[in-house]
C-alpha cells in the first residue's frame, strides 16, 4: 500500500499490478488488537474501507460482492431459515441475507467489533439492517464459534472473510471446513469468498480439495466482477454435502420480493458457468 496526498494505492505483488483511487481525505484511522482500520473519502467511489493496507470495500461497488456472496447460496438452499455469517463486520452481507423473508435468524460472528462500529459511522447504508430483530451480532472468534456450534444448527454458513492472511488463515483450513459441515443441517449450504479466479487459482484448488476432505461432496466456484479488488474479477466458492448446487430455485430468484442492484436469475445462471482454465476446479 502507498499513499500520497491524492491517491490511495494497493499493490498486488503476485500479479505485478496495483489499484489506485483518487482520495479527498482520510476520515478515520485506528489500530485495534487485530488490525489497522482506515477510511478514506474518494473522488469517485464514495467512502473507502481499508484494513491492513488492503481495500475491503467502497460505497460505489460493494453491492457486487455482498449480493453475490449472499443471494446465490440462499437461492440454492430449498428453504433457508437459520444463517451464520463468519466475518462480515461491515454488515453488507447481513443486510442482503435479511432481505430473504424465509430467514428467521442470522448470527454474525466478527472477531473485531471496531470494524462494525466504524462501518456504522462511515457506511450507514451497509449497516441499515443491524437493528433487525432477526439479527444477532457477536464479536468473537469465528473458528471457535463454529467448533462449539450445535450439530446441524444452520441451514447456511457464509464466510465473509479477509484474504487468507493473519487472523483469517484458519478460515481456509480442512479442520474449519469439517466443523462447518458438522454445524450444517443435512441440506445445508456453505459459501466463502475465494479471491480472484485469475490470480489465485492455487488457493481455489486448495479450497476445493479441503472442502471435499472436510465432508462436502458438491463444490462449485462462482465468478463475478469486483472492480476494486485485484484483477477486477472475484469469486465465491459454494459447497454442500447433499444439495446439488446446480439445482437452485430459479423461479424464486426471478420473482424475488426485494430489490438488488446486480444479482438476478440470469446473473446467477451465468455465474455458474466455468471458464475453460477453471474447468478442473469445479464439477
Amino acid at each position: 500500500m502507498s499513499l500520497n496526498e491524492e491517491w490511495f494505492t494497493e499493490i498486488c505483488p503476485e500479479s505485478g499490478s496495483a489499484f489506485s483511487l483518487k482520495v479527498k481525505q482520510r476520515l478515520h484511522e485506528e489500530r485495534t488488537p487485530f488490525q489497522r482500520i482506515e477510511v478514506y473519502e474518494t473522488e469517485h467511489y464514495g467512502n473507502l474501507l481499508v484494513i491492513d493496507g488492503y481495500v475491503m470495500l467502497t460505497d460505489r461497488d460493494n453491492f457486487l460482492y455482498h449480493e453475490m456472496l449472499a443471494h446465490p447460496v440462499l437461492f440454492t438452499h430449498p428453504h433457508p431459515r437459520r444463517v451464520l455469517i463468519i466475518g462480515g463486520g461491515d454488515c453488507g452481507t447481513l443486510r442482503e441475507v435479511l432481505k430473504h423473508p424465509s430467514v428467521t435468524g442470522v448470527q454474525m460472528v466478527e472477531i473485531d467489533e471496531r470494524v462494525t462500529r466504524v462501518c456504522e459511522q462511515y457506511f450507514p447504508d451497509l449497516c441499515s439492517a443491524n437493528g433487525d430483530p432477526r439479527a444477532e451480532l457477536h464479536f468473537k472468534d469465528g473458528i471457535q464459534w463454529v467448533d462449539q456450534a450445535p450439530q446441524g444448527g444452520y441451514d447456511i454458513i457464509i464466510v465473509d472473510s479477509t484474504d487468507p492472511i493473519g487472523p483469517a488463515v484458519g478460515l481456509f483450513s480442512e479442520d474449519f471446513y469439517r466443523s462447518c459441515r458438522r454445524a450444517l443441517a443435512p441440506e445445508g449450504v456453505f459459501v466463502q469468498q475465494s479471491e480472484s479466479p485469475l490470480l489465485h487459482q492455487p488457493l481455489i484448488r486448495s479450497m476445493h480439495d479441503k472442502l471435499r476432505q472436510g465432508g462436502f461432496n458438491h463444490v462449485h466456484t462462482l465468478c463475478f466482477p469486483q472492480s476494486c479488488y485485484p484483477s477486477g474479477w472475484w469469486s465465491a466458492t459454494m459447497a454442500s454435502a447433499s444439495t446439488a448446487l446446480s439445482d437452485w430455485r430459479a423461479n424464486d430468484a426471478l420473482n424475488k420480493p426485494f430489490a438488488t442492484v446486480y444479482y438476478n436469475r440470469d446473473i446467477h445462471r451465468a455465474a455458474l458457468a466455468v471458464p475453460e482454465f477453471m474447468a478442473d476446479k469445479a464439477p
